[in-house]
Parts: C-alpha cells; sequence; structure tokens
C-alpha cells in the first residue's frame, strides 16, 4: 500500500508544479487554489507512504520520481525544450531511485 501512496503523493507533486507555474506568482487564485490543495494532498500521501518507508529514502523517491515527471511532462505539453544533457539527467535520477530501492527501502 505504501507504493500506492508514494505514487498518489508523486500525481500531486507533478500537479503542485503544473499549478505553480500557471499560478504566475500567486497572482491567479484558481491556480494558486491548485497549488496549495495539490501541495496538502501530496504531503498527506507522503505522509502515509513514510510510515512504512525511511524518510530519507521515501522523500527523495518522491522528489526524484516527481522531478522527472515533471520535465517530460513539460516536454510533452509546454513545449519545454528536452536534450540530450536532460535526458542523461532523467537517467541518472532512474538510476539513483532505482539504487534506493535495491538498498531494501520498504
Amino acid at each position: 500500500m505504501h507504493w500506492l501512496y508514494l505514487g498518489v503523493a508523486v500525481v500531486f507533486e507533478v500537479a503542485v508544479a503544473i499549478s505553480a507555474g500557471n499560478a504566475k506568482g500567486f497572482t491567479r487564485p484558481g491556480w494558486t487554489a491548485a497549488t496549495l490543495i495539490s501541495g496538502a494532498i501530496a504531503t498527506f500521501f507522503l505522509s502515509l507512504a513514510l510510515l512504512t518507508f525511511d524518510v530519507g529514502v521515501g522523500y527523495a523517491m518522491w522528489t526524484s520520481i516527481a522531478g522527472v515527471g515533471i520535465v517530460i511532462l513539460g516536454a510533452l505539453f509546454f513545449g519545454q525544450r528536452l536534450d540530450w544533457k536532460k535526458l542523461v539527467g532523467i537517467v541518472l535520477v532512474i538510476g539513483g531511485v532505482v539504487g534506493l530501492r535495491l538498498s531494501g527501502a520498504a
């Protein structure tokens, strides 16, 4: 169940980034509300996942997986450039997450 909680936390963390980018410095009330609500939901589900995961490992996986998701969605839907350097970074991040998982984390 902790993996499900972590997955939900990641989805809402991605929503935080997208919402925050559209909130334009919290000047757009709808996007600001979406940012804050998504952040609260992401944090809630992360806290449930951290009942099983070590805090450092769980938090690192959460932020890393969400970061990769944000970069990919930015390239697919927001016209952000995805060059070879970003792809190398994504591979390294995924390698780090796999390494954390193989370390016996939950």
